[in-house]
């Protein structure tokens, strides 16, 4: 009833993961090494699920996808570092604009950073590999069982409410590195994971889902507990991502800290309401 193969959680991880990276680069503000970081993690995900596919029950399309996005994937992280000395445009935008500030109000001038030659790197190469994991997806899900519609929405939303999720917590971690960069980016990927989770709940209580487990239909092994403990990882979650939006609006520094690590628990909690569901219906 649900696909519980490592290969095609591992693609679904990835593909969601890059695609809230277009998210983010998109915007142009975030320096070039959260790419570089973000690229080669989801990067190597999608080549572990390659090798878990192949070796542990291969399906052709889905396999051909996850090598796909690793290729994908690779070439966007090549094309980023050659083209490093440009730079990123809204970056630097802000920091001119800060500097000004400063010196309107202290007199004192920073250097100007002198620009790099050529182009910078295109941000829609980010969106070639998330599309091609799409259609691993497709795949895996008309293959886990009927309805192929509801599994294929299952493996769809599943991929980007992880991806919103993981990209909250890393993209929270890089403001250590980047202290300058606004909250806007941020406050995207939370309010992501917190739309996603509406879609993801519902498709998974759809029969044959968890409200299958919760009425006895399907046998957990455990008395029930697995679907109360799914039922606590999926309220816990949309809680966490409130949370995260009110420390977000206090202007501290710390304020920011403080929602990275809720978003550590949020990932917990939402790979809970995933694969918890994955483990019963599997059953």
């Amino acid at each position: 009833m649900f696909d519980l193969h490592a290969a095609s959680v591992l693609l679904q991880w990835s593909t969601g993961g890059l695609l809230f990276l277009w998210v983010t680069t998109r915007r142009r503000e975030v320096g070039l090494g959260y790419g570089w970081l973000m690229r080669a993690t989801y990067g190597i995900l999608a080549a572990i699920a390659f090798v878990l596919g192949v070796r542990y029950g291969l399906r052709p399309v889905r396999e051909a996808a996850s090598a796909g996005v690793v290729v994908a994937t690779t070439i966007a992280l090549v094309q980023s570092i050659r083209r490093k000395d440009a730079g990123v445009s809204g970056q630097e935008a802000l920091a001119e604009e800060r500097s000004a500030r400063v010196e309107a109000m202290t007199g004192i001038a920073r250097e100007a950073k002198e620009k790099g030659d050529g182009q910078e790197f295109d941000p829609r190469l980010d969106l070639v590999a998330p599309v091609i994991g799409t259609v691993g997806l497709v795949a895996a899900g008309i293959g886990a069982g009927e309805p192929a519609w509801l599994q294929v929405a299952r493996m769809l939303v599943g991929a980007a409410f992880l991806g919103a999720v993981s990209d909250g917590m890393l993209l929270g971690h890089w403001y250590l590195v980047q202290p300058g960069l606004r909250r806007e980016p941020l406050l995207e990927l939370v309010y992501w994971t917190g739309a996603l989770w509406l879609p993801e709940v519902i498709l998974l209580l759809i029969p044959t889902g968890m409200l299958s487990a919760f009425d006895g239909t399907i046998d957990d092994g455990y008395g029930g507990m697995l679907g109360w403990f799914w039922g606590a990882c999926a309220v816990t979650t949309i809680g966490l991502v409130a949370v995260t939006r009110a420390a977000l609006r206090e202007q501290q520094y710390a304020a920011v800290m403080a929602a990275t690590g809720l978003l550590y628990l949020a990932i917990l909690t939402a790979f809970g309401t995933d694969l918890v569901a994955r483990a019963i219906l599997a059953l």
